[in-house]
């Protein structure tokens, strides 16, 4: 019997997302569309004054702040898709950055966060 090739885990990445609070949902379930299984958001207050505020093209202080674990190998497409909605969403500019993780406690919590659930032989789990 062959022994099977150990296959590299599928490494995930923080990526922080702050957009105004009136659009947090809009840009939760975008996100989430991208089979991200665990999202988490705060209430965040930008420090900028109406001046800085209107030469960047944002409106009020009031912010969500969206905590979203992805697979690695959705990052490029999920900053796509953000950067489009960034652009073309009334009042739904943002930003958003990403931070590699570099190990995760458990391989249940691993295996559910990456969608990398494995069937047995004969369908079962």
């Amino acid at each position: 019997m062959a022994k099977e090739k150990n296959k590299a885990p599928i490494k995930l990445e923080l990526i922080v997302t702050v957009v105004p609070k009136k659009k947090a949902e809009f840009f939760i379930d975008l996100i989430q569309s991208f089979e991200v299984n665990f999202q988490t958001y705060m209430l965040a207050y930008g420090t900028a004054d109406t001046e800085m505020l209107n030469y960047l093209g944002a409106q009020g202080n009031d912010k969500i702040a969206i905590f979203s674990l992805a697979r690695e190998d959705r990052i490029d497409d999920i900053f796509y898709a953000l950067e489009q909605k960034f652009h073309t969403i009334k009042g739904g500019k943002g930003i958003s950055v990403c931070l590699p993780l570099s190990s995760i406690i458990g391989t249940s919590v691993y295996t559910f966060l990456c969608n990398a659930v494995e069937t047995a032989p004969g369908g079962g789990m």
